[in-house]
């Protein structure tokens, strides 16, 4: 991840942090991710993986596209495809861009993701993210989800609704790339 980017995470969650009046064991109990971990990323000492940064949204009350939005940036309803905030996770690779116009005042966000071959990423069940749910829509490769017991196998054209606060995993099983569009909505929060 760039050195910038890391510092702009960190930044924004200490500020988010702050903002809400929650200290570091305040956010650490509700997100689940320890104290020293949100420390290192909030001073760009460590790059938070994809499933800690959302556990750590989730506890703040927002989706990883809402926490990519550009805090003050003038509501469009049109976002250009050079303007989309890209992230890329440090631990799988994968690459999640930020389809949504951000500062609507809509509840869902739409997000692309490429998820490398063999890739597997895991959100545990989270309280905060309770409420929220996804559309997972396929375009290319080949990705498996699993829902509690339950593993779905999707192939390109294939779109799976689920809740987003029970856990669940994204692994590529392919030997190829998965491309992949979430429609993710936060329920009015």
């Amino acid at each position: 991840m760039e050195p910038e980017l890391e510092q702009a995470i960190g930044i924004r969650i200490r500020t988010l942090r702050v903002k809400k009046g929650l200290t570091l064991d305040d956010l650490a109990a509700a997100s689940g991710v320890s104290r020293a971990m949100i420390s290192r990323i909030e001073r760009a000492e460590a790059s938070p993986t994809a499933s800690l940064l959302a556990r750590i949204c989730a506890a703040l009350g927002l989706s990883l596209s809402a926490f990519f939005a550009e805090e003050g940036q003038q509501a469009s309803p049109l976002v250009r495809r050079q303007e989309q905030q890209v992230w890329r996770d440090p631990e799988t690779g994968y690459i999640r861009r930020s389809i949504s116009a951000p500062g609507t005042a809509s509840d869902v966000d739409i997000v692309e993701v490429e998820f490398p071959a063999g890739a597997r990423v895991s959100f545990p069940p989270h309280a905060a993210s309770h409420g929220m749910t996804q559309h997972i829509w396929l375009f290319d490769g080949e990705l498996e989800m699993t829902a509690g017991e339950t593993v779905y196998r999707l192939r390109p054209g294939d779109c799976l609704f689920m809740p987003v606060g029970e856990g669940h995993v994204f692994h590529n099983p392919g030997n190829a790339p998965a491309r992949y569009c979430v429609v993710l909505d936060r329920g009015g929060r």
